[in-house]
């Protein structure tokens, strides 16, 4: 598309003029070429309007600047000036609910951001935040356009200062579908949700080839910066899928449980899952015994509605789970220890998904829901050497800061520093509950003995008989199940099988909840 398509001279009547338009816009929609389109599919990529037709509601989207080309020169560039410079933009819904949506096009100068490029997505990102509504990306871009220079890292600029502006205010997603390289990765890692699809995105700040040549070290794009590496490792993407269709349709099923913006409530559904179902498979799920591990994806499943709900983070920090549901239709976020990921201690890496997971909830008006089954902290030297101290306490900021309703449930350890850190009363927590299988103390009980009564094991007959016996007797009487109960630390021991209805009755009384924070311009968090 060139230079060449302009409205013909002779065309001065309405009907003309509307016919030119029609086909300027059929040219629009098609792209720039066939050839360019087949190259995009040979890659197995859909293009940027099939992108947007899966991800909104049948025939809502309205595109804004269709027809805005680029005033470049130099390089060849002022030879093609494509409409929609590379980017398409506009806004939709998503079941019935306004979205606003910009998506790269890679056929048109690789998806490069140039200066028309980039105003085109300020100019969405500012109706955006004007109209308290999400914003999704659907990124597949090449980076800066280098024959613009300066012009484009500026852009960039704009679109990270608006990241900025946006966080906390809407629901912000980002969608990778293609490469994402250099500085365009930082706007992704700014926003709230970022999703990838494996084998066609990436994202990475110097591409394989810088890395190699600085450091020797050889890798593909995908080993560098892939969906599963992301997902896993680097803990980048929140979510991995095998292809663009069953992606964003998880998009879709995300915004489902957001609400528009920061001064609206999530959205309610009704529920046909009785609010006082009875759980009574946790009396054999969750055993006594602390040793004894469990799925607790398999208690959420048992409280939630329907036994549904989506994981965030799902394949890194294994050893914390947040998540989505619902409780009688109303919006819940869960985080919870997993025993089955080393036992459910906490670490760095759990400890920073949770505290973001904490400050989203928090800023989106969705209630917190902590089930606690916490041994302590992890210890070792690479823990403390890589600061487990300051992103440990990220947490504790991000629930000592949360003003949404918060419910915590011990279901069974909750030791240390830890228990203290997962929303416990002390930090906050409006309402504690606790399973009869509770145990909360400063550490284990055999750790606990041997440190109280170390002189008494070592000057006796039998100091294994002596160990046994006062662990025995730390626990019963510091560690039984009423112990923090009798103190006013838990407002009360539960059946197991009344979690479910305790909950949805409890965040019922907290739905109308508000509270007051002291004046001041931000806080500062450990970092």
């Amino acid at each position: 598309m060139t230079t060449s398509q302009e409205v013909p001279a002779d065309v001065n009547d309405a009907r003309g003029r509307v016919a030119d338009l029609l086909a300027i816009r059929e040219q629009v929609r098609r792209g720039p070429s066939e050839r360019a389109t087949e190259a995009q599919k040979a890659k197995g990529k859909l293009t940027a309007r099939e992108r947007i037709d899966l991800l909104l509601d049948e025939d809502s989207f309205r595109e804004v600047e269709p027809l805005r080309r680029h005033r470049a020169v130099g390089f060849g560039l002022e030879a093609k000036r494509p409409y929609t410079d590379g980017v398409i933009t506009g806004w939709g819904t998503v079941h019935g609910r306004t979205v606003f949506v910009y998506a790269h096009d890679f056929r048109i100068f690789g998806g490069a951001l140039g200066e028309a490029h980039a105003t085109k997505i300020h100019k969405i990102m500012d109706m955006a935040i004007s109209a308290g509504a999400p914003l999704i990306s659907l990124n597949d871009g090449a980076g800066a356009r280098i024959q613009e220079g300066v012009s484009a890292l500026a852009g960039y600029g704009g679109i990270f200062q608006r990241n900025t502006k946006a966080s906390g205010v809407i629901p912000q997603i980002s969608v990778m579908l293609g490469p994402c390289a250099g500085g365009a990765a930082y706007s992704p890692a700014l926003t709230d949700f970022v999703f990838m699809v494996r084998e066609t995105s990436q994202m990475f700040i110097t591409g394989p080839d810088v890395v190699q040549a600085v450091t020797g070290e050889k890798i593909t794009q995908n080993g560098l910066g892939g969906a599963d590496v992301h997902s896993e490792v680097s803990g980048v993407s929140h979510f991995a899928y095998d292809d663009e269709q069953t992606c964003l349709e998880e998009v879709r099923y995300l915004l489902s449980l957001l609400p528009q913006n920061n001064r609206e409530n999530p959205p309610a559904v009704e529920s046909h899952d009785p609010a006082d179902r009875r759980g009574d498979v946790l009396l054999d799920l969750v055993l006594a015994d602390g040793s004894r591990g469990y799925d607790m994806r398999k208690v959420i499943e048992e409280i939630v509605d329907e036994g549904e709900f989506l994981e965030i983070h799902e394949r890194w920090a294994t050893n914390i789970i947040c998540a989505l549901s619902r409780l009688d239709g109303q919006v819940v976020g869960i985080i919870a220890n997993q025993p089955m990921s080393l036992a459910g201690v906490l670490d760095i890496e759990a400890s920073e998904k949770a505290a973001r997971f904490v400050q989203m909830c928090d800023a989106f008006n969705i209630p917190l829901v902590t089930l606690l089954d916490v041994p302590g902290f992890l210890p070792g030297v690479s823990q403390e050497h890589g600061g487990i101290i300051r992103h440990g306490a990220k947490l504790l900021y991000a629930y000592c800061n949360a003003t949404v309703p918060r419910i915590s449930i011990i279901l069974r350890k909750a030791y240390g520093g830890a228990y203290i850190v997962m929303d416990s009363q002390s930090i906050g927590a409006d309402l504690t509950y606790a399973w009869p299988t509770n145990e909360i103390a400063v550490m284990g009980a055999e750790g606990a003995a041997n440190v109280i009564f170390r002189r008494q094991i070592a000057e006796a007959d039998d100091p294994e008989a002596m160990r046994t016996r006062m662990v025995k007797e730390y626990k019963s009487e510091l560690m039984h199940p009423y112990y923090a109960a009798e103190r006013g630390l838990v407002d009360d021991v539960i059946d197991p099988a009344d979690t479910r209805a305790v909950l949805i009755s409890s965040l019922a009384m907290l739905r109308t909840k508000h509270a007051d924070l002291p004046s001041r311009k931000h806080g500062n968090p450990p970092q």
